[in-house]
């Protein structure tokens, strides 16, 4: 800084223009100040703020680019910065001429194709709301006469409860509605769509000499017999076992198979059912450990995907064990002897029917019914082993057990002698009770 120039600060605001202009005064201390930035005269952005100077003094900062941001909305494109003073918003009036209002509509050109998208979504939901009530009305049909099957369903479970309550001989096995487990309010209906169920979808008896041509009834037996042990091994839920089976026979019921391939849908089969019923399924390689490796993965999976194929992927099927738990539930509410016995027993002898490729045709319910009744008979002769509490919640009367009663009784005294020893060997454990060591008793005709 020279000596005698004494540096003051503007009392105004420093713009780019003004210290463009500061250049050629000698006597302005911003001179000596050795900005760097300072465009020179020749500059276009200088010539543009010389000529709105008296602008840029009452503008101030609006002279700057990023002024407009201000409304960008509103600013039209065409338009210069001259223009870039906001003026104060005036309220709208009823005098506003025609020819105004066009111009305004051409400038906003670009705004008018929403007011369009607009237009036309308008018309789409004024015709959409013009279906409501044809639409309304199907789903209201569609609705009522669903609900008037639920009120039909629940009129007969309102008249069965009256009738159990009113009657001595019956015993109410849904009354403990606290119970989350035992789903009282639709127990019902369950068993109801469980009984069609098992009709829809069971396999098709008879396809040992209709479809299978290599495949016997005894290698069926030895299958399933080695399935007995691997569920033991793993520690696999009943219920796993039975729908293993339906996998097989429904699969063998529709497809041709060699028996080189007969192990190998075995375990793809359990390898399925673990899936769907127990929390921790075994591995596939777990299950290729156990054939010693005779598969690979890759078999078991593409077996897998061949059965599930086959089932359409429908794998929510009714089995024996499924409607044994609600009959035993029903005999264990009249039953003298120990209820575990019983269940235990009645399991027993339902398994035991897996092996026998005949039990096929009879139905999964007639099995479970058959196999309490069975079990009560061994358990205690001194009563009858159907009552009216069994009849009512198995539909079934003991006319209507007799030829599976028979069949698995002549099962059970077989067994003794029989080289598939799994499902004897399972139930001689302390756990459950050594029922198979239990006797087998003369059914008299008079039970039935």
């Amino acid at each position: 800084m020279k000596k005698g120039v004494t540096a003051r600060e503007p009392t105004f605001r420093v713009t780019r223009a003004r210290a463009a202009a500061s250049q050629s005064s000698s006597s302005d201390p911003l001179k000596e100040q050795g900005r760097s930035c300072v465009l020179p005269k020749s500059s276009k952005r200088s010539v543009q703020d010389e000529n709105k100077n008296n602008d840029s003094v009452t503008c101030g900062a609006q002279n700057k680019r990023r002024a407009v941001l201000k409304d960008v909305t509103n600013i039209c494109r065409d338009n210069s910065f001259k223009n870039c003073i906001v003026p104060a918003r005036v309220p709208k009036k009823n005098g506003v001429t025609t020819k105004r209002n066009s111009v305004k509509l051409q400038q906003v050109s670009a705004n008018s194709q929403p007011m369009k998208c607009d237009e036309t979504e308008r018309a789409h939901i004024q015709s959409a709301l013009q279906k409501v009530p044809e639409t309304c009305e199907r789903e209201d049909k569609k609705t009522v006469s669903q609900l008037q099957c639920f009120l039909n369903k629940g009129k007969s479970k309102v008249h069965e409860k009256v009738t159990i309550s009113s009657h001595p001989d019956f015993t109410d096995i849904d009354s403990d509605t606290k119970d989350p487990l035992m789903c009282s309010l639709y127990v019902c209906e369950i068993y109801s769509n469980l009984r069609a169920a098992e009709l829809i979808l069971r396999p098709q008896f008879g396809y040992m000499e209709t479809v299978q041509r290599d495949v016997t009834q005894s290698m069926r037996g030895v299958l399933v017999d080695w399935l007995v042990e691997v569920s033991v091994e793993y520690r696999l839920e009943q219920d796993t076992l039975h729908h293993t089976v339906y996998l097989i026979d429904f699969f063998l019921s529709k497809n041709y198979i060699e028996r080189q391939k007969l192990q190998l849908l075995g375990i793809s089969c359990m390898l399925i059912a673990s899936k769907y019923e127990e929390k921790i399924a075994p591995s596939v390689e777990e299950f290729c450990f156990i054939t010693d490796s005779t598969y690979t993965k890759s078999e078991v999976l593409k077996m897998e995907n061949q059965v599930l194929n086959n089932l359409n992927f429908h794998l929510s099927v009714p089995t024996a064990q499924t409607f044994l738990r609600r009959f035993v539930r029903a005999a264990q509410a009249s039953c003298q002897s120990s209820s575990l016995e019983l269940e235990h027993l009645a399991s027993y002898l339902a398994e035991l029917t897996l092996i026998d490729y005949n039990f096929l045709v009879f139905l999964p319910s007639n099995i479970a019914a058959s196999a309490v009744f069975l079990a009560r008979w061994m358990l205690d002769q001194s009563c009858q082993p159907w009552d009216r509490t069994l009849e009512h919640y198995t539909n079934y009367k003991p006319l209507d057990l007799k030829n599976t009663v028979f069949a698995m009784h002549r099962l059970h005294l077989s067994d003794s002698n029989s080289p598939l020893t799994a499902i004897r060997s399972k139930y001689k454990q302390d756990k459950l009770n050594n029922v198979a060591s239990l006797p087998s008793r003369e059914l008299p005709e008079t039970l039935f």
